[in-house]
Protein backbone atom coordinates (compact mmCIF):
# COMPACT_ATOMS: atom_id res chain seq x y z
CA UNK A 1 0.00 0.00 0.00
CA UNK A 2 1.28 3.46 -0.90
CA UNK A 3 1.68 6.28 1.60
CA UNK A 4 1.20 8.91 -1.12
CA UNK A 5 -1.56 8.51 -3.70
CA UNK A 6 -2.97 10.43 -6.65
CA UNK A 7 -5.00 13.55 -5.65
CA UNK A 8 -3.21 13.90 -2.28
CA UNK A 9 -2.16 17.40 -1.26
CA UNK A 10 1.59 17.42 -0.62
CA UNK A 11 4.31 19.84 0.54
CA UNK A 12 7.69 20.01 -1.21
CA UNK A 13 10.48 19.51 1.36
CA UNK A 14 13.63 20.30 -0.65
CA UNK A 15 14.81 22.12 -3.75
CA UNK A 16 13.90 25.41 -5.39
CA UNK A 17 10.17 24.81 -4.85
CA UNK A 18 10.59 24.21 -1.09
CA UNK A 19 7.49 24.79 1.11
CA UNK A 20 5.12 24.99 -1.87
CA UNK A 21 1.96 22.91 -1.91
CA UNK A 22 0.39 21.03 -4.77
CA UNK A 23 -1.72 18.03 -5.74
CA UNK A 24 -0.20 14.75 -6.95
CA UNK A 25 -1.30 14.11 -10.54
CA UNK A 26 0.75 11.04 -11.46
CA UNK A 27 2.99 8.44 -9.81
CA UNK A 28 5.90 7.07 -11.87
CA UNK A 29 7.46 3.71 -10.90
CA UNK A 30 6.51 4.14 -7.20
CA UNK A 31 9.54 6.47 -6.74
CA UNK A 32 8.66 9.69 -8.56
CA UNK A 33 5.55 11.87 -8.58
CA UNK A 34 4.31 14.69 -10.77
CA UNK A 35 2.83 17.52 -8.71
CA UNK A 36 0.50 19.98 -10.44
CA UNK A 37 2.15 23.37 -11.23
CA UNK A 38 5.36 22.47 -9.35
CA UNK A 39 8.87 21.82 -10.77
CA UNK A 40 8.22 23.34 -14.22
CA UNK A 41 11.25 23.50 -16.54
CA UNK A 42 11.77 24.89 -20.02
CA UNK A 43 12.80 22.26 -22.55
CA UNK A 44 14.15 22.97 -26.02
CA UNK A 45 12.91 20.94 -28.97
CA UNK A 46 15.40 20.59 -31.82
CA UNK A 47 14.20 21.28 -35.35
CA UNK A 48 13.97 18.31 -37.70
CA UNK A 49 13.83 19.41 -41.34
CA UNK A 50 13.22 15.89 -42.67
CA UNK A 51 9.98 15.64 -40.64
CA UNK A 52 9.08 19.34 -41.17
CA UNK A 53 9.24 20.03 -37.43
CA UNK A 54 10.15 23.48 -36.17
CA UNK A 55 12.33 23.91 -33.09
CA UNK A 56 10.72 25.49 -30.04
CA UNK A 57 10.87 25.92 -26.28
CA UNK A 58 8.15 24.24 -24.20
CA UNK A 59 7.34 24.20 -20.49
CA UNK A 60 7.36 20.71 -19.00
CA UNK A 61 6.45 19.49 -15.51
CA UNK A 62 9.30 17.31 -14.27
CA UNK A 63 8.91 14.54 -11.67
CA UNK A 64 10.00 14.87 -8.03
CA UNK A 65 11.41 12.00 -5.97
CA UNK A 66 8.95 10.73 -3.38
CA UNK A 67 11.46 11.32 -0.55
CA UNK A 68 11.34 15.06 -1.25
CA UNK A 69 7.62 15.46 -0.53
CA UNK A 70 5.32 14.92 2.46
CA UNK A 71 1.56 14.88 2.89
CA UNK A 72 -0.08 18.14 4.00
CA UNK A 73 -2.01 17.87 7.27
CA UNK A 74 -4.93 20.37 7.14
CA UNK A 75 -5.48 20.24 10.93
CA UNK A 76 -1.93 21.32 11.82
CA UNK A 77 -1.24 23.26 8.61
CA UNK A 78 2.14 21.54 8.19
CA UNK A 79 3.75 18.62 6.40
CA UNK A 80 3.25 15.34 8.21
CA UNK A 81 4.28 11.69 8.05
CA UNK A 82 1.84 8.84 7.49
CA UNK A 83 1.48 5.53 9.29
CA UNK A 84 -0.90 2.64 8.68
CA UNK A 85 -3.39 1.36 11.24
CA UNK A 86 -5.80 -1.55 11.11
CA UNK A 87 -9.32 -0.25 11.80
CA UNK A 88 -12.14 -2.80 11.51
CA UNK A 89 -9.86 -5.11 9.53
CA UNK A 90 -8.96 -2.42 6.96
CA UNK A 91 -5.55 -0.86 6.52
CA UNK A 92 -6.05 2.92 6.76
CA UNK A 93 -3.59 5.82 6.37
CA UNK A 94 -3.31 7.99 9.49
CA UNK A 95 -1.27 11.15 10.19
CA UNK A 96 1.45 10.37 12.73
CA UNK A 97 1.24 13.64 14.71
CA UNK A 98 -2.47 13.66 15.60
CA UNK A 99 -3.84 10.22 14.55
CA UNK A 100 -6.35 11.79 12.14
CA UNK A 101 -7.43 9.70 9.15
CA UNK A 102 -6.04 10.92 5.81
CA UNK A 103 -8.80 12.03 3.46
CA UNK A 104 -7.56 12.32 -0.11
CA UNK A 105 -9.44 14.61 -2.46
CA UNK A 106 -11.46 12.75 -5.06
CA UNK A 107 -11.41 14.75 -8.29
CA UNK A 108 -13.17 13.43 -11.38
CA UNK A 109 -11.94 14.75 -14.70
Amino acid sequence: MKKIRINDEVVILTGKEKKKRGIVKKIINMNYVIVDKINIFKKTIKPNPSLNKVGSIIKKIMPIHISNIALFNPKSGKADRVIFKNINGKKIRVFKSNNEIVNSKIIKI
